[in-house]
């Protein structure tokens, strides 16, 4: 999810995490195999951004989901 603000920086701008909620839905095992995780900008503004993920399975199953609040600042 930090990733997902931090590919929307320009050159000499930073973030920082200020809050994060992660829900595990199912358990991430070696039988699991291959996962997916995936990072979506719902905002980015000039000071904060925000931005949700999801983790899921080969079959598409959700693991795990949650949400990010990220300050924006000049590096």
């Amino acid at each position: 999810m930090g990733l997902a603000i931090q590919s929307t920086l320009e050159a000499g701008i930073a973030s920082t995490t200020l809050e994060f909620k992660i829900t595990l839905v199912r358990p991430i095992t070696p039988d699991t195999g291959p996962i997916r995780a995936e990072g979506t900008v719902l905002s980015r503004g000039r000071r904060v951004g925000t931005a949700e993920g999801r983790v899921t399975d080969q079959a598409g199953r959700l693991l795990s989901h949650g949400t990010t609040t990220c300050l924006v600042f000049e590096a």
